[in-house]
Protein backbone atom coordinates (compact mmCIF):
# COMPACT_ATOMS: atom_id res chain seq x y z
CA UNK A 1 0.00 0.00 0.00
CA UNK A 2 1.15 3.17 -0.68
CA UNK A 3 0.65 6.86 1.42
CA UNK A 4 -1.67 9.86 0.81
CA UNK A 5 -0.63 11.05 -2.40
CA UNK A 6 -2.37 14.78 -3.95
CA UNK A 7 -2.43 14.89 -7.62
CA UNK A 8 -3.33 17.37 -9.96
CA UNK A 9 -5.64 17.05 -12.50
CA UNK A 10 -3.87 17.68 -15.68
CA UNK A 11 -5.33 19.70 -18.81
CA UNK A 12 -6.81 16.21 -21.16
CA UNK A 13 -8.50 15.43 -17.86
CA UNK A 14 -10.69 18.43 -17.59
CA UNK A 15 -14.22 17.95 -17.36
CA UNK A 16 -13.86 14.28 -16.61
CA UNK A 17 -16.33 12.91 -13.59
CA UNK A 18 -14.41 12.30 -10.65
CA UNK A 19 -14.95 8.45 -11.18
CA UNK A 20 -13.76 8.39 -13.86
CA UNK A 21 -10.49 9.97 -13.31
CA UNK A 22 -10.24 7.33 -10.62
CA UNK A 23 -11.70 4.33 -13.62
CA UNK A 24 -8.78 5.88 -15.63
CA UNK A 25 -6.18 6.31 -12.93
CA UNK A 26 -6.88 3.65 -10.47
CA UNK A 27 -9.05 1.04 -12.46
CA UNK A 28 -8.72 -1.87 -9.48
CA UNK A 29 -10.48 0.47 -7.53
CA UNK A 30 -14.19 -0.61 -7.37
CA UNK A 31 -17.04 2.00 -7.68
CA UNK A 32 -18.34 1.14 -4.37
CA UNK A 33 -14.95 1.43 -2.38
CA UNK A 34 -14.81 4.69 -3.95
CA UNK A 35 -18.07 5.77 -2.90
CA UNK A 36 -17.09 4.99 0.81
CA UNK A 37 -14.17 6.94 0.42
CA UNK A 38 -15.57 9.89 -0.61
CA UNK A 39 -18.93 9.01 1.86
CA UNK A 40 -15.88 9.33 4.63
CA UNK A 41 -13.65 11.87 3.47
CA UNK A 42 -10.77 9.90 2.59
CA UNK A 43 -11.21 11.48 -1.16
CA UNK A 44 -10.94 15.37 -1.25
CA UNK A 45 -11.23 17.53 -4.43
CA UNK A 46 -9.28 20.39 -3.57
CA UNK A 47 -9.65 19.99 0.09
CA UNK A 48 -13.46 19.77 0.18
CA UNK A 49 -16.00 16.56 -0.27
CA UNK A 50 -17.67 15.99 -3.39
CA UNK A 51 -19.74 13.35 -5.03
CA UNK A 52 -18.27 10.41 -7.64
CA UNK A 53 -19.99 12.88 -10.29
CA UNK A 54 -18.27 15.94 -9.75
CA UNK A 55 -16.55 17.36 -12.80
CA UNK A 56 -12.75 17.88 -12.45
CA UNK A 57 -11.04 21.34 -14.33
CA UNK A 58 -7.30 22.03 -15.39
CA UNK A 59 -5.33 22.74 -11.30
CA UNK A 60 -7.57 21.04 -9.23
CA UNK A 61 -5.87 18.30 -6.63
CA UNK A 62 -7.12 14.59 -5.90
CA UNK A 63 -6.48 13.84 -2.44
CA UNK A 64 -5.88 10.36 -3.16
CA UNK A 65 -5.43 8.04 0.38
CA UNK A 66 -3.64 4.67 0.66
CA UNK A 67 -4.85 2.09 -1.67
CA UNK A 68 -4.23 -1.48 -2.07
CA UNK A 69 -1.70 -1.97 -4.53
CA UNK A 70 -4.04 -4.59 -6.97
CA UNK A 71 -2.48 -4.89 -10.55
CA UNK A 72 -6.06 -4.10 -12.92
CA UNK A 73 -7.16 -6.99 -14.94
CA UNK A 74 -4.95 -6.63 -18.64
CA UNK A 75 -6.53 -4.70 -20.85
CA UNK A 76 -7.15 -6.32 -24.30
CA UNK A 77 -5.21 -5.59 -27.17
CA UNK A 78 -6.67 -2.50 -28.88
CA UNK A 79 -7.72 -3.77 -32.06
CA UNK A 80 -6.50 -2.09 -35.53
CA UNK A 81 -8.85 0.04 -37.55
CA UNK A 82 -10.28 -2.26 -40.35
CA UNK A 83 -9.53 -0.09 -43.81
CA UNK A 84 -13.70 0.15 -44.30
CA UNK A 85 -14.28 1.79 -41.02
CA UNK A 86 -10.60 4.57 -41.69
CA UNK A 87 -12.01 4.85 -45.14
CA UNK A 88 -15.57 5.70 -44.13
CA UNK A 89 -14.45 7.63 -41.20
CA UNK A 90 -12.27 9.71 -43.28
CA UNK A 91 -14.99 10.19 -45.64
CA UNK A 92 -17.11 11.79 -43.00
CA UNK A 93 -14.52 14.82 -42.03
CA UNK A 94 -16.53 17.95 -42.16
CA UNK A 95 -13.68 20.25 -41.32
CA UNK A 96 -9.78 20.05 -40.19
CA UNK A 97 -7.68 22.11 -39.23
CA UNK A 98 -4.52 21.99 -36.75
CA UNK A 99 -6.36 21.88 -33.55
CA UNK A 100 -10.05 20.62 -34.54
CA UNK A 101 -11.68 17.19 -36.86
CA UNK A 102 -15.43 17.76 -37.23
CA UNK A 103 -17.24 14.86 -38.14
CA UNK A 104 -20.45 13.75 -39.36
CA UNK A 105 -21.28 10.98 -36.69
CA UNK A 106 -23.43 8.31 -38.65
CA UNK A 107 -26.53 7.24 -36.68
CA UNK A 108 -25.89 4.20 -35.07
CA UNK A 109 -22.05 4.24 -34.40
CA UNK A 110 -21.54 4.93 -30.40
CA UNK A 111 -18.73 7.25 -29.20
CA UNK A 112 -17.50 4.96 -26.85
CA UNK A 113 -17.42 1.47 -25.83
CA UNK A 114 -19.76 -0.06 -22.89
CA UNK A 115 -21.56 -3.39 -22.58
CA UNK A 116 -21.29 -5.60 -25.33
CA UNK A 117 -20.25 -2.28 -27.30
CA UNK A 118 -17.40 -3.39 -29.25
CA UNK A 119 -17.38 -1.12 -32.17
CA UNK A 120 -17.21 2.80 -31.07
CA UNK A 121 -15.92 5.50 -32.69
CA UNK A 122 -13.14 6.22 -29.74
CA UNK A 123 -11.32 2.79 -30.93
CA UNK A 124 -11.74 4.51 -34.46
CA UNK A 125 -9.78 7.70 -33.83
CA UNK A 126 -6.06 6.67 -34.95
CA UNK A 127 -7.92 6.36 -38.58
CA UNK A 128 -8.16 10.37 -37.63
CA UNK A 129 -4.67 10.97 -36.73
CA UNK A 130 -3.67 12.43 -40.31
CA UNK A 131 -0.30 14.63 -39.65
CA UNK A 132 -0.73 14.86 -36.02
CA UNK A 133 1.40 13.28 -33.30
CA UNK A 134 -1.41 11.63 -31.33
CA UNK A 135 -4.92 10.79 -31.63
CA UNK A 136 -7.47 12.90 -31.55
CA UNK A 137 -9.68 13.23 -28.27
CA UNK A 138 -13.09 12.88 -27.71
CA UNK A 139 -14.51 16.64 -25.95
CA UNK A 140 -17.93 15.99 -26.10
CA UNK A 141 -20.42 13.38 -27.13
CA UNK A 142 -23.39 12.28 -28.72
CA UNK A 143 -25.76 9.40 -28.22
CA UNK A 144 -25.55 6.82 -30.56
CA UNK A 145 -28.51 6.72 -32.71
CA UNK A 146 -28.32 10.86 -33.59
CA UNK A 147 -26.43 11.60 -35.95
CA UNK A 148 -24.27 14.92 -37.05
CA UNK A 149 -21.48 17.05 -35.85
CA UNK A 150 -19.32 16.02 -33.58
CA UNK A 151 -15.80 17.69 -32.75
CA UNK A 152 -12.15 16.32 -31.96
CA UNK A 153 -9.52 18.15 -30.34
CA UNK A 154 -6.39 17.45 -32.00
CA UNK A 155 -4.15 17.99 -28.85
CA UNK A 156 -4.40 18.47 -24.92
CA UNK A 157 -4.66 22.06 -25.77
CA UNK A 158 -6.95 22.24 -27.77
CA UNK A 159 -9.34 19.57 -25.38
CA UNK A 160 -8.85 22.40 -23.10
CA UNK A 161 -9.88 25.26 -24.93
CA UNK A 162 -12.92 23.42 -26.41
CA UNK A 163 -14.00 21.45 -23.54
CA UNK A 164 -14.32 24.96 -21.72
CA UNK A 165 -16.69 26.11 -24.84
CA UNK A 166 -19.22 23.69 -24.52
CA UNK A 167 -18.78 24.20 -20.30
CA UNK A 168 -19.40 27.93 -20.72
CA UNK A 169 -21.92 27.79 -23.18
CA UNK A 170 -20.00 29.61 -25.91
CA UNK A 171 -20.50 26.89 -28.31
CA UNK A 172 -23.61 26.97 -29.49
CA UNK A 173 -25.34 23.74 -30.88
CA UNK A 174 -28.00 23.38 -33.12
CA UNK A 175 -30.29 20.22 -33.47
CA UNK A 176 -32.43 19.26 -36.46
CA UNK A 177 -35.85 16.91 -35.32
CA UNK A 178 -39.08 15.40 -36.65
CA UNK A 179 -41.42 15.15 -33.74
CA UNK A 180 -44.73 13.61 -34.22
CA UNK A 181 -47.17 16.38 -33.76
CA UNK A 182 -47.18 19.55 -33.69
CA UNK A 183 -46.00 21.88 -29.92
CA UNK A 184 -47.95 24.55 -28.61
CA UNK A 185 -46.58 27.51 -28.48
CA UNK A 186 -44.49 26.79 -31.60
CA UNK A 187 -41.36 28.58 -30.22
CA UNK A 188 -40.54 27.92 -26.64
CA UNK A 189 -37.77 27.33 -23.61
CA UNK A 190 -38.55 23.86 -22.23
CA UNK A 191 -37.21 23.63 -18.70
CA UNK A 192 -37.06 20.42 -17.47
CA UNK A 193 -35.17 18.39 -14.76
CA UNK A 194 -33.70 15.09 -16.91
CA UNK A 195 -32.57 11.42 -14.66
CA UNK A 196 -30.22 9.43 -16.26
CA UNK A 197 -31.28 5.87 -16.16
CA UNK A 198 -28.96 4.81 -13.27
CA UNK A 199 -29.46 7.94 -11.27
CA UNK A 200 -31.89 8.82 -8.65
CA UNK A 201 -31.42 12.64 -9.03
CA UNK A 202 -32.31 14.75 -11.48
CA UNK A 203 -30.89 17.57 -13.34
CA UNK A 204 -31.98 20.48 -14.27
CA UNK A 205 -32.05 20.63 -17.74
CA UNK A 206 -33.14 23.64 -20.47
CA UNK A 207 -33.80 23.68 -24.33
CA UNK A 208 -35.05 26.09 -26.69
CA UNK A 209 -36.79 25.22 -29.68
CA UNK A 210 -38.86 26.46 -32.98
CA UNK A 211 -40.79 24.70 -35.81
CA UNK A 212 -39.55 25.26 -38.90
CA UNK A 213 -42.22 23.75 -40.56
CA UNK A 214 -45.12 21.38 -40.56
CA UNK A 215 -47.07 18.63 -41.97
CA UNK A 216 -50.57 19.74 -40.71
CA UNK A 217 -50.52 18.74 -37.28
CA UNK A 218 -49.10 15.20 -37.90
CA UNK A 219 -45.54 16.15 -37.67
CA UNK A 220 -42.84 19.03 -37.24
CA UNK A 221 -39.38 20.26 -37.98
CA UNK A 222 -38.11 21.39 -34.76
CA UNK A 223 -34.90 23.21 -34.45
CA UNK A 224 -33.21 22.73 -30.98
CA UNK A 225 -30.76 24.58 -29.25
CA UNK A 226 -29.88 22.56 -25.88
CA UNK A 227 -28.81 25.23 -22.85
CA UNK A 228 -27.63 22.35 -20.75
CA UNK A 229 -26.21 19.12 -21.82
CA UNK A 230 -28.29 15.97 -20.01
CA UNK A 231 -28.10 12.37 -21.46
CA UNK A 232 -31.47 12.18 -24.04
CA UNK A 233 -31.89 15.67 -22.92
CA UNK A 234 -33.82 16.54 -26.53
CA UNK A 235 -35.60 13.46 -26.71
CA UNK A 236 -36.91 13.85 -22.93
CA UNK A 237 -38.06 17.29 -23.78
CA UNK A 238 -39.70 16.77 -26.78
CA UNK A 239 -41.31 13.49 -25.41
CA UNK A 240 -42.28 16.31 -22.14
CA UNK A 241 -44.40 18.38 -24.22
CA UNK A 242 -46.22 15.38 -25.76
CA UNK A 243 -44.44 15.85 -29.39
CA UNK A 244 -41.95 12.95 -29.28
CA UNK A 245 -39.07 12.70 -31.59
CA UNK A 246 -39.90 9.89 -34.69
CA UNK A 247 -38.42 6.88 -33.89
CA UNK A 248 -38.27 7.26 -29.82
CA UNK A 249 -39.56 4.29 -28.98
CA UNK A 250 -37.77 4.91 -25.51
CA UNK A 251 -39.89 8.23 -24.70
CA UNK A 252 -42.17 8.01 -27.08
CA UNK A 253 -43.83 4.92 -27.07
CA UNK A 254 -46.21 4.20 -30.23
CA UNK A 255 -46.90 7.85 -30.43
CA UNK A 256 -43.26 8.16 -31.67
CA UNK A 257 -43.81 5.67 -34.75
CA UNK A 258 -46.08 7.49 -37.56
CA UNK A 259 -47.93 4.72 -39.83
CA UNK A 260 -46.61 4.88 -43.24
CA UNK A 261 -42.92 6.53 -42.64
CA UNK A 262 -40.33 4.61 -44.18
CA UNK A 263 -37.27 4.84 -42.15
CA UNK A 264 -40.08 5.67 -38.90
CA UNK A 265 -38.44 3.48 -36.65
CA UNK A 266 -35.08 5.12 -36.58
CA UNK A 267 -34.18 8.18 -34.45
CA UNK A 268 -35.14 11.35 -36.21
CA UNK A 269 -32.67 13.67 -34.35
CA UNK A 270 -29.50 15.36 -36.26
CA UNK A 271 -26.73 17.61 -34.50
CA UNK A 272 -27.04 20.16 -37.41
CA UNK A 273 -24.44 23.02 -36.91
CA UNK A 274 -21.95 23.86 -34.38
CA UNK A 275 -20.17 27.54 -34.08
CA UNK A 276 -17.81 28.88 -31.73
CA UNK A 277 -14.77 30.99 -31.84
CA UNK A 278 -11.56 29.82 -31.20
CA UNK A 279 -8.75 31.18 -29.14
CA UNK A 280 -7.56 33.63 -32.00
CA UNK A 281 -10.55 35.42 -32.50
CA UNK A 282 -11.77 33.43 -35.99
CA UNK A 283 -14.90 31.74 -35.64
CA UNK A 284 -15.39 27.88 -36.59
CA UNK A 285 -18.88 27.08 -37.94
CA UNK A 286 -19.41 23.23 -39.17
CA UNK A 287 -22.96 22.01 -41.02
CA UNK A 288 -23.58 18.40 -41.03
CA UNK A 289 -25.98 17.27 -44.06
CA UNK A 290 -29.13 15.08 -42.98
CA UNK A 291 -28.39 11.51 -42.58
CA UNK A 292 -30.52 9.24 -45.32
CA UNK A 293 -33.35 8.01 -43.42
CA UNK A 294 -33.87 11.97 -42.34
CA UNK A 295 -33.17 13.11 -45.99
CA UNK A 296 -35.91 10.75 -47.32
CA UNK A 297 -38.45 12.09 -44.43
CA UNK A 298 -37.65 15.23 -45.72
CA UNK A 299 -38.46 14.56 -49.08
CA UNK A 300 -41.72 12.43 -48.10
CA UNK A 301 -43.13 15.79 -46.22
CA UNK A 302 -42.28 18.23 -48.76
CA UNK A 303 -39.88 20.12 -46.37
CA UNK A 304 -36.78 21.49 -48.11
CA UNK A 305 -33.36 21.24 -46.64
CA UNK A 306 -31.98 24.33 -46.48
CA UNK A 307 -29.83 26.64 -43.86
CA UNK A 308 -31.82 28.59 -43.07
CA UNK A 309 -29.47 30.61 -41.29
CA UNK A 310 -29.23 30.31 -37.30
CA UNK A 311 -33.29 30.24 -36.07
CA UNK A 312 -31.64 31.22 -32.51
CA UNK A 313 -29.07 33.73 -33.86
CA UNK A 314 -30.94 36.82 -31.62
CA UNK A 315 -30.81 34.46 -28.29
CA UNK A 316 -28.95 35.32 -25.53
CA UNK A 317 -27.59 32.25 -23.86
CA UNK A 318 -27.60 32.07 -19.99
Amino acid sequence: MSGVRLIEVTQDEAELRLDRWFRRHFPGLTHIRLEKLLRTGQVRVDGGRVKAGHRLDTGMTIRVPPLPDEAPPPKPAAAPVRKEDAASLQARVLYRDRDVIAIDKPAGLAVQGGTNTLRHLDGMLDALRFDAAERPRLVHRLDKDTSGVLLLARSAKAATWLAAAFRDKTARKTYWALVAGVPRPKRGRIDLAVAKDDEDDARDAVTYYTVVEQAAQKAAWLALLPLTGRTHQLRVHCAGMGTPIVGDGKYGGAKALLPGLEGGRKLHLHARFIALRKPDGSRLAVTAPLPPHMAATWRFFGFAETTQGDPFAELELE
